[in-house]
């Protein structure tokens, strides 16, 4: 049963989200946070694994949707001749139980509709007990209980639910699913009516904040809403995306778990929250960082839980068949105990710009910068599994070496003015033989181009981000060169792959570096070039407005974990980019 990616939307309640198809199924769904196990994972398999479905009762339906305007809040309109009816899916920002509430409301004549609704807990596997109780029949399983509420019968049939109704113009029947701990007793019922009118004032209040004037507007509040849906609200921590194992190639096994924190997006998801107004939240991804980390930098992870955890053993989970067949399915994520040489330097970037924006610099946040500068000081030269997390063994890669060269340079310009002149010279020295040994290593003087890792003369799209870290300026030479290099040899369909086709032959465009790419245009006086490029970008979103990871450009559909938190990063980072100035990453 597996649905294009564009077919998806996304509701959500600050600590998980649910995947909706156009056809009004739920077919992802964790419960109760985005890292739990799946109740609903059709999306990565079949209905016999999860999903819940609202819609008309027999085929010949015409299908519209759309959100409501700057919320969170999903419509999806099913019509026949003169019969219309309207599905509002929802989940309340939580303040007890995690909710799903749906309501379909009848718009005009008489739609028949069809309910169904099949739990399978531990990501499909798990057949729950039915069991009726007091308003709602609960679903339970071990630690978990399910409490679905409506207000007609539903009929069980083994350990799945139906119904069959008809709803008439002017009729609205709200259906709700709660989860509790199963020791914990019923989750309580809400009022769907005014969590409804709480919601969309919750969403809208929110939206509301964003006063920065671009020609991209709806874009833009578009991405910030998808982004701050991804921020766990009680410790603040940023999901790459609420979903595992889409794959960045049609059936094959690059397919992996996004459902965590990863500091390596640090200087973006910084940089767009700050220069987007949403101070608030950057303070918060701040404090989060500061408990996940603590005081072993040493110890750093490339990844966490939302709740800061460290330790995300990988499994695969061989009763699903993947997303379109792609498989294994992957849960957890051997990479967070990689190393990463550009962490480190991303988080000192990410500090130093919230110290620009005028936010003040906790105890803890100066202990770690100056912990992190002495082990950039003292591993800078040591191979890492750089930006893209190859699993292979450890490589000099340009770009990790570059962003400990920005880490050690906003510290030198922006950090303590106390610093002791003995350790600000030394770590000049330090700046100085990191640019050197990049310039020398780094760049192919046969081809003209800085290069993805040393040794090769390869290509990467991370190199888009050399200039915007302000490690060469984005005239010079070296930089236009390889930007040149980039557009001529990694580009397919006016997208940016982020590894030449020799090493990923059927992999798909990374969208975030074509933003990164309408950036370094922007940064040379190409707004007009760069403004078409994020237009790019930009039609290549589903009717919603949503990305992935990538784009297909054979097959020319979304592919990739979904909605992807990088892409929505960029796309507001480009965008503000190009309509005024910014809080940049290489500002003095």
């Amino acid at each position: 049963m597996t649905r294009p990616l564009e077919d998806y939307g996304l509701i959500g309640d600050l600590e998980t989200a649910a995947l909706v198809s156009r056809a009004g199924s739920i077919d992802w769904l964790c419960l109760p946070r985005f890292d739990s196990d799946a109740c609903c994972a059709a999306l990565l398999g079949a209905e016999q694994h999860g999903f819940w479905r609202i819609g008309p009762a027999f085929h010949g339906w015409s299908h519209r949707r759309r959100y409501r305007d700057d919320t969170l809040v999903l419509e999806s309109e099913f019509a026949r001749g003169g019969n219309v009816a309207r599905l509002i899916d929802f989940m309340p920002p939580r303040d007890a139980a995690p909710t799903v509430i749906r309501i379909i409301e009848g718009q005009q004549g008489q739609v028949p509709l069809r309910l169904e609704l099949s739990l399978r807990l531990d990501y499909g596997q798990i057949t729950p007990w039915l069991e009726p109780r007091e308003d709602a029949i609960c679903a339970i399983v071990g630690p978990d209980l399910i409490a679905v509420r409506g207000p007609i019968p539903l009929h069980s049939t083994g350990a799945a639910l139906s119904a069959e109704f008809t709803v008439s113009a002017g009729q609205r029947l709200a259906f709700s699913l709660a989860w509790a701990p199963s020791t914990a007793g019923m989750p309580p019922a809400l009022d769907p009516e005014r969590a409804l009118a709480a919601t969309e004032a919750y969403w809208r209040n929110w939206a509301s904040r964003f006063a920065f004037p671009t020609r991209w507007r709806g874009a833009v509040v578009r991405s910030l809403i998808t982004l701050k849906a991804l921020i766990h609200r009680p410790t603040g921590g940023l999901i790459a995306a609420p979903t595992t194992s889409l794959p960045e190639v049609i059936g094959g096994s690059a397919n992996w778990d996004y459902r965590f924190c990863w500091l390596r997006d640090a200087t973006f998801t910084v940089g767009a929250l700050l220069n987007a107004g949403y101070h608030d939240e950057a303070v918060a991804w701040r404090d989060w960082m500061l408990r996940a980390i603590a005081g072993s930098p040493d110890r750093l992870r490339v990844m966490y839980r939302v709740d800061g955890g460290r330790h995300i053993p990988e499994r695969e989970l061989p009763w699903l068949p993947g997303y379109e067949g792609s498989r294994p399915v992957r849960v957890g994520n051997a990479a967070a105990a990689q190393r990463q040489g550009d962490a480190r330097g991303e988080l000192i970037e990410a500090m130093e710009l919230m110290n620009r924006a005028g936010l003040p610099r906790p105890t803890q946040g100066a202990a770690l910068e100056q912990a992190l500068i002495e082990e950039l000081e003292s591993s800078w030269h040591r191979p890492s599994h750089g930006l893209w997390e190859d699993r292979g063994e450890p490589e000099h890669y340009v770009y990790s070496k570059v962003t400990a060269w920005a880490g050690i340079d906003r510290f030198l310009r922006n950090g303590p003015v106390d610093l002791d002149p003995e350790i600000r010279q030394r770590l000049a020295r330090v700046r100085q033989q990191i640019h050197d040994d990049v310039c020398e290593k780094g760049y192919s003087s046969r081809r003209g181009h800085f290069v993805q890792r040393y040794g090769t003369e390869e290509l990467d799209g991370s190199l888009l981000l050399l200039a915007p870290s302000g490690f060469l300026p984005p005239h010079d030479p070296r930089i236009e060169n390889t930007i040149a290099a980039i557009r001529r040899e990694l580009m397919a369909e006016g997208f940016v792959l982020r590894k030449p086709r020799s090493q990923a032959p059927h992999e798909g465009a990374f969208l975030a570096c074509t933003c990164w790419l309408a950036d370094c245009l922007g940064m040379q006086g190409r707004h007009d070039e760069a403004g078409e490029l994020l237009d790019h970008v930009l039609a290549v979103r589903n009717d919603l407005g949503l990305l992935s990871e990538q784009y297909d450009t054979d097959r020319r559909r979304l592919c990739g974990n979904f909605p992807q938190a990088l892409s929505h990063l960029a796309l507001v980072n480009t965008a503000l980019g190009l309509s005024g100035p910014i809080l940049e990453r290489a500002g003095g």
